[in-house]
């Protein structure tokens, strides 16, 4: 009798990077509940489960993928030549960085400022790096290695990679008064809007080809609709470092460009903010429709979560710029939506975990 030897680690052979989709999505929740203004601010003790499941699902996550590149490296490749894969390695990039985000936000309560601030800078120098070699990889890989078969290909996922360096620029800014004065802070500060505007300009180039894809193609495939609030991302995410930076550039920079970034940050964030709402509608509109033919569960879902937490904190930051109310509420709103869409996607995803179709083999496309 022949018996075939179990492969190694089966369960974490077709484990993605698109996971990493969680662990961003959990991480936003601490982040962007610490940023809302005092009359909305969640408890404390729920942000910072928020942030202690981040940490824990990063961790475990680290694990499971080095078990994937270790007994699956044909696999791991596979999702590297894929075009329709490989863009999610801005995910890897973003979690990292997102827990970074998170531990300061919330993390320092549990484990002090001492502790939460070590843990910041390792993630964050680490994340950095993960993200500007997303930016440039992916992107050559698509030029050179992917193939891709005109406009109708665009999704927005192709935005994830190029996105990271935003969410890099965002949270820089936690850690510059931890800096020596002088030079250090200076350095991070223009560093982290060297990130901004290398992230903000690749969206600019790429976008257009998302609107073109749906304007002469249609609605996305219903697993892929949910990819829509992927375009929140850069744009959240840019209205919450211009005002971040703002915040920290008085001592980091001399008086004069520190009152220009200050301006800039409500110049610019207010416009981008109503196109994001537009965006947001526009979305919403799609999703229900989706939903109506019967768009089934997948990992795309978390897709709902990050960018809208982007959202808040960009809302958030011009409501402290602006001393205006009426963004303040925004941001609360679009945080109830944040929650309620990590609630319904964290219990499907854990329902699709336990009976294991989320670890399953991708069917083949019809």
């Amino acid at each position: 009798m022949v018996t075939t030897a179990r492969p190694p680690a089966p369960l974490t052979r077709h484990l993605g990077p698109n996971w990493y989709a969680a662990v961003m999505g959990t991480a936003i929740l601490a982040t962007a509940g610490n940023s809302l203004p005092a009359p909305f601010t969640p408890p404390r003790p729920l942000l910072d489960a928020a942030w202690a499941l981040s940490a824990l699902a990063l961790l475990v996550l680290l694990a499971a993928r080095a078990l994937h590149w270790r007994h699956h490296r044909d696999q791991a490749r596979a999702h590297l030549l894929d075009a329709s894969v490989a863009p999610f390695y801005g995910c890897f990039a973003m979690g990292v960085l997102a827990v970074g985000g998170a531990t300061m936000a919330a993390g320092k309560d549990v484990v002090g400022e001492p502790a939460a601030l070590a843990v910041a800078w390792v993630l964050w120098t680490a994340g950095t790096a993960l993200s500007l070699l997303a930016a440039l990889v992916v992107p050559y890989l698509m030029v050179v290695r992917h193939r891709i078969d005109g406009v109708g290909s665009a999704t927005p996922v192709w935005l994830l990679p190029v996105v990271a360096p935003m969410v890099a620029a965002a949270l820089g800014p936690q850690l510059i008064p931890h800096l020596p004065e002088g030079q250090a802070r200076t350095a991070m500060l223009l560093g982290c809007y060297a990130m901004f505007g290398l992230s903000l300009l690749a969206t600019l180039l790429l976008l257009p080809l998302v609107f073109a894809r749906l304007l002469t193609h249609g609605p996305l495939p219903l697993a892929l609709t949910p990819t829509l609030f992927l375009v929140l991302g850069p744009l959240g995410q840019s209205t919450t470092a211009v005002n971040q930076l703002a915040d920290v550039a008085p001592g980091a920079i001399g008086p004069a460009y520190a009152h220009g970034f200050q301006a800039f940050a409500v110049v610019y964030g207010v416009p981008v903010l109503g196109f994001a709402l537009l965006w947001l509608a526009l979305a919403v509109s799609l999703v229900v429709r989706a939903a109506r033919a019967g768009m089934p569960f997948a990992m795309t879902w978390w897709g709902f979560t990050f960018p809208v937490g982007t959202c808040v904190t960009g809302a958030a930051g011009l409501a402290r710029h602006t001393g205006l109310d009426a963004l303040g509420w925004l941001a609360a709103a679009l945080f109830a939506l944040l929650a309620l869409a990590w609630a319904v996607t964290a219990f499907r995803t854990v329902r699709g975990l336990l009976s294991g179709v989320l670890l399953a083999a991708p069917r083949p496309a019809a």
